[in-house]
């Protein structure tokens, strides 16, 4: 979460932008991303020079050769040298980091720096310098996962009024860490998150494997009471082999929205995945059939946009139901992307558990069937606060056979989530309580330790879902404790309210005497 002073700086930042002549929000944004980029390659080089150093290893520095690219180097020079040295030599630098073939430079290859003043770049780059120190307090201060590229940019495009259109916003950071510790991804996964955005999620999962081989004394408890590297995870991985499995072999996404593609590379990069694999691709589109297998991954997550209805001209049309509503559509795609055994979480609005149309009921048929639906994890009306109010809910299932005629859930677990350790208001303050730890503890012992009793979280067979017209709503299933209410005798009641008519009148009368 990024606090009022950090944003009070970025709408400094977006003011310079404007009052400068680069009025475009998508413009501005974009180069804001590039010059974020810049600054914090420069201390990610630094990073992972000072880990080489820590786990006695050999580092080739990034900028070998081009140490007058560092951030470090032209933020000192005066504002006209640095935008010579920053548009000719440093933007061409970052564009071509990875190797031609890979998703980084090919994305890259098309964007235009196109600050041409000085004095915007120098304050600009002043700007950022002031939200990095800022960032680096709360980072010092334990708040080590950090998707802060995701929450600057997040932030912008509320600013600018964009935020929630076509359904797209970025999904909580201590969300994605809630989803990761349930589905508990590793390195011989191969992740993917069908409509990425900035990758938050890819990046949830590689701090998670991190975390899972980090020395016990580097381990620490963060805000939200979860489990995290202090500051080098992954010091236990020694194999050469994982690391480059991590790098390149791992993490996979797709988005429609180019700008998002290039924010999603950069920021996977940054967080020490060195050849991430994003594309530019509608996952929904005949042309990812063209070009993509089924069953190729065996971890998803997402919280793919709830944007209601697609064109259906470029639809694919191997996704079984007719519909055009995006959330079931995606929900589909997921469950024909993953391999048998592979797992999902996904983040839905709970509409598609419940809803009545054939396309909703044939959806939840694909999940019960194609997959064992594992869990319904009801989440809190105020979760995705201030962008939208809809009630949502994670579903996790397993996938098993690909158009299977037969049921492959026999029990479906449900929970309730009633606060996610945030005010459920607009201003989402942390509160003192941390229930993500619970529920994580309460899915992992699901299956020795769930009450018959139909309160917070409990299993349902499937035969009862059926006879509920596949109904997958935990209100459904929840049991309802009624208090029984008690009242006065209709006598005594009118008595009160003679009393309360003759005080009123006496009331009146002496404000009728005041005013004459």
């Amino acid at each position: 979460m990024l606090s009022n002073e950090l944003k009070s700086k970025i709408n400094k930042l977006w003011d310079k932008f404007w009052s400068r002549g680069i009025t475009n929000p998508i413009t501005a944004i974009e180069q804001i991303s590039y010059l974020l980029f810049m600054r914090r390659i420069d201390d990610a080089d630094v990073l992972e020079k000072a880990k080489a150093t820590f786990a006695e290893q050999k580092y080739k520095s990034i900028f070998k050769g081009n140490e007058e690219c560092r951030w470090s180097h032209f933020s000192q020079l005066d504002p006209d040298t640095m935008l010579e040295l920053v548009s000719k030599k440093a933007f061409p630098f970052i564009k071509n980091l990875n190797d031609p073939s890979q998703p980084y430079t090919r994305h890259m290859q098309n964007a235009i720096f196109i600050i041409n003043n000085s004095a915007l770049l120098d304050e600009a780059v002043k700007a950022i310098d002031e939200i990095f120190e800022d960032i680096k307090l709360q980072q010092d201060a334990g708040q080590q996962f950090q998707d802060t590229q995701g929450d600057v940019y997040e932030y912008l495009i509320n600013e600018i009024g964009s935020s929630g259109k076509n359904g797209q916003f970025r999904t909580p950071r201590h969300l994605i860490q809630f989803m990761c510790e349930l589905i508990d991804p590793d390195w011989t996964d191969k992740i993917c998150d069908p409509a990425c955005g900035t990758g938050g999620f890819l990046v949830g999962a590689y701090q998670h494997i991190l975390t899972k081989y980090t020395s016990p004394e580097e381990i620490t408890e963060d805000e939200n009471g979860l489990k995290r590297f202090k500051k080098y995870g992954g010091d236990k991985i020694s194999k050469q082999e994982v690391w480059d499995n991590l790098n390149e072999k791992t993490f996979f996404g797709f988005d429609v929205d180019q700008t998002m593609v290039r924010i999603g590379l950069m920021n996977l990069m940054l967080h020490g995945i060195k050849i991430p694999q994003i594309e530019n691709t509608d996952t929904l589109s005949k042309k990812y059939d063209s070009q993509y297998q089924d069953g190729e991954y065996s971890v998803i997550m997402a919280n793919p946009p709830f944007t209601g209805r697609i064109d259906k001209g470029g639809m694919s049309d191997k996704l079984k139901i007719e519909g055009t509503q995006s959330e079931l559509l995606f929900l589909v795609r997921i469950s024909k992307m993953l391999r048998p055994g592979g797992k999902a979480a996904v983040i839905i609005p709970e509409g598609v558990l419940f809803g009545g149309s054939k396309n909703q009921k044939q959806t939840r048929e694909i999940l019960l069937k194609d997959n064992q639906l594992e869990a319904v994890i009801s989440l809190p009306s105020g979760a995705f606060k201030p962008y939208t109010g809809v009630k949502t809910a994670i579903l996790i299932f397993t996938k098993v056979e690909e158009d299977s005629p037969t049921y492959h859930t026999e029990k479906v677990w449900f929970y309730e989530l009633k606060n996610d350790g945030y005010s459920l208001d607009d201003n989402r303050r942390k509160l003192a309580e941390n229930p993500l730890p619970l529920a994580v503890n309460a899915y992992q012992n699901r299956a020795i330790d769930t009450p018959i009793e139909r309160t917070n979280h409990f299993y349902v067979p499937l035969a009862e879902i059926q006879e509920n017209g596949l109904d997958l709503s935990y209100n459904r299933y929840k049991k309802f404790e009624y208090e029984e209410q008690t009242y006065e005798p209709p006598q005594k009641i009118l008595e009160t309210l003679f009393q309360l008519e003759s005080e009123i009148q006496k009331d009146m009368q002496e404000l009728k005497n005041l005013i004459g």
